[in-house]
């Protein structure tokens, strides 16, 4: 669509490492928003590749040729993850590309998709018990409106987030999502949390703080984002950073 440049990451659909066994692809804009406010937001998926050779793909862009070729030269993909009820449109290309991989669903993303996912898929609700527990670390991180689950690659130190982090480039973005992503605290290089998205942890917090304080222990090098700029480094620090709205003590006079 004219103007995706723009907003997003080229060369689209494409295959680029960030660290060994580790890759990105930026995919194309989606609209999403509530009612008649919807926005243009980049995608991103990420790939892991594991010990035995298989592929870990996590939160699937849209599928090329040119692109499903590539990863094919990678290895065989062997598990498929929609990490959030808000990343999974593009799962069933990947599952019917692929229907050797075994689909995993955060909670609700069934509930979300409807019958876009009419195929067998296994729950992603445990923080442990699955074929990647040796090199991937699994997080779930639950809000009232969506659990979003977090993953660790130990090997590169990479932290791999959809939406708990978001980090919009002014230069990359209009006028009016300029704005709004100022005011949602998603705006690089303060990249945060969406305000929206923090209500709906207020009950909780406590929990959510845990999770980030398990995240900031993995001491991760690199934190992987679905939306927007990604940490190349210091990836403890930008947790801190991102989330000193919930670790910091609240200021008093």
């Amino acid at each position: 669509m004219a103007g995706d440049d723009r907003i997003t990451y080229p060369p689209l659909d494409s295959l680029k490492p960030l660290a060994e066994n580790v890759w990105i692809v930026d995919g194309p804009a989606i609209r999403f928003g509530f009612g008649w406010l919807k926005l243009r937001f980049p995608t991103r998926m990420t790939l892991l590749r594991l010990a035995g050779g298989g592929l870990f793909l996590h939160s699937p862009t849209a599928l090329s040729p040119a692109l499903r070729s590539a990863v094919e030269a990678l290895g065989p993909p062997r598990w498929i993850v929609a990490p959030n009820r808000i990343h999974y449109w593009w799962v069933p290309d990947w599952h019917a590309a692929f229907p050797a991989a075994e689909v995993y669903l955060a909670p609700r993303v069934r509930e979300q998709a409807g019958g876009r996912i009419d195929f067998p898929a296994r729950a992603r609700e445990a923080a442990e018990g699955y074929p990647w527990d040796g090199e991937v670390a699994t997080l779930p991180v639950t809000g009232s409106y969506m659990t979003e689950v977090v993953f660790f690659h130990r090997p590169s130190r990479s932290l791999v987030l959809t939406d708990l982090i978001e980090n919009f480039e002014p230069a990359k973005v209009g006028p009016v999502m300029r704005w709004l992503t100022r005011w949602a605290g998603i705006q690089d290089p303060d990249g945060q949390m969406p305000r929206d998205m923090r209500l709906t942890y207020r009950a909780q917090r406590s929990e959510l703080r845990r999770a980030v304080e398990t995240m900031i222990a993995w001491d991760p090098q690199r934190i992987i984002l679905a939306h927007g700029r990604c940490y190349d480094r210091g990836g403890a620090g930008e947790l801190r950073r991102a989330f000193r709205w919930l670790l910091e003590p609240p200021q008093t006079e």
